[in-house]
């Protein structure tokens, strides 16, 4: 049987009603998981090994933004019972719509190659196991993560939330025994640069923790799960939501922080760090070998549900910009093509997860632009529209996003 992605029984649906604001929970945290997928791991540990706290702002920036850019998306969902994908084919041009569906492909694709090598190299850090046989471990175990869903949406989300656990309790663990300079943690949160790699770095990192596939999938699962009656159970899920989102993502925020300030804290001061294999290194070395497992049994469970996250989001976009639904396991394979090609040729794991990373960054813009473009118009929205002071930070939080995207671009090719 295919796994479903968002259609839900009478049944199922009753006992939503009937639990009230509890079950949003679940696509809150399934999205968090997004915001702590290998990728974090590439760009932060390389971030604090590199420039110590420097770059701790960014963290926080980056989360205040994944904040609201998640909670739009969210009340798309609720407001229209539509993925952001499915408002682009409705309401854009095909052209323009086919467009957006190429680069959210590129980003499925960006997204899947960050988490299945980071699931690799997990595997191999724990157990040995050769990449490539990794990335397939990872790509199996992935699916059988999104098959929970032929049981209800709750397994899956279940699932998810526990393996986010298992990374809440390794970077707890990691970075209670850092030795954290909470002075330098202080200074880090004043916005500054130190050279164009920091600048980059900040790029990867942003594209890291705000997430293209992210802002597709949150609004697809809340979009149908609800019976939505009235515009008044609407607003009402809508506050619970509101409330969801900010713990979550404050989560996902601080697992995000705990490994910058691991990495700063215990692998700066000789040559900078720049793989994870020399993370774990580190942290074995100057921790214990306590800190050097839980570290890659965080990564595994990051690999491991982010991976079916994202092949989750994949779907969502082909199937909301196109119409088009096809089998999840054909949507597996196809998407884990790139990946394993990366680690059947040797190309170094950590430097293309930081490179994924990067382009990720660049599909922020493709889908926050028609995000907010959507969330501001009463005709689509009613009741639920923004206010107009939500537009506008939300327009001020693109417009930072693009610019340093084309700093970006412009500093790669000088």
């Amino acid at each position: 049987m295919r796994p479903c992605v968002y259609q839900q029984s009478p049944k199922v649906k009753a006992r939503a009603r009937v639990r009230g604001p509890l079950p949003l929970l679940g696509p809150a945290f399934v999205t968090a998981i997004a915001y702590v997928d290998p990728g974090n791991f590439a760009t932060n540990v390389t971030a604090g090994s590199t420039f110590g706290y420097l770059l701790v702002w960014v963290v926080v920036v980056s989360n205040l933004m994944a904040m609201l850019i998640q909670y739009l998306s969210a009340k798309a969902g609720i407001a229209t019972g539509r993925s952001l994908p499915a408002l682009c084919r409705e309401h854009f041009p095909r052209r323009v719509t086919r467009g957006l569906w190429l680069q959210g492909e590129l980003v499925a694709i960006a997204t899947d190659l960050a988490e299945v090598v980071g699931g690799a190299i997990a595997l191999k850090l724990l157990f040995d196991v050769p990449l490539l046989a990794g990335g397939l471990i990872t790509a199996g175990v992935a699916f059988g993560l999104l098959a929970l869903q032929t049981r209800g949406h709750r397994p899956f989300e279940v699932a998810i939330t526990g393996l986010l656990l298992v990374i809440l309790v390794g970077f707890l663990y990691d970075v209670l025994h850092s030795g954290l300079q909470p002075l330098a943690l202080l200074d880090g949160t004043v916005p500054r640069f130190e050279g164009s790699d920091s600048v980059l770095l900040a790029a990867g990192m942003l594209g890291a923790t705000v997430m293209p596939h992210a802002i597709y999938l949150h609004g697809a699962l809340t979009s149908r799960r609800y019976v939505r009656t009235t515009e008044d159970q609407r607003l009402g899920l809508l506050r619970s939501q509101r409330t969801d989102v900010v713990v979550a993502m404050t989560i996902a925020g601080l697992m995000n922080l705990a490994l910058l300030v691991v990495a700063a804290s215990v692998l700066r001061g000789g040559d900078p760090v720049t793989t994870i294999e020399g993370a774990h290194a580190g942290l074995g070395a100057a921790l214990g070998p306590t800190a050097a497992l839980l570290f890659a049994l965080a990564l595994l469970a990051s690999g491991f549900a982010s991976s079916s996250v994202g092949t989750l989001s994949g779907q969502i976009v082909m199937e909301g910009f196109l119409e088009v639904r096809i089998p999840l396991v054909v949507r597996r394979l196809v998407a884990l093509t790139p990946a394993l090609v990366v680690l059947a040729l040797g190309v170094d794991p950590t430097r293309a997860l930081v490179v994924s990373q990067v382009v990720l960054s660049f599909g922020i813009p493709f889908a926050l632009v028609p995000l907010i473009l959507f969330t501001r118009r009463p005709d689509v929205m009613g009741r639920l529209v923004n206010r107009r002071v939500t537009t506008q930070v939300a327009w001020a939080v693109a417009a930072v996003i693009i610019a340093l995207n084309l700093t970006l671009i412009y500093l790669t090719l000088t």
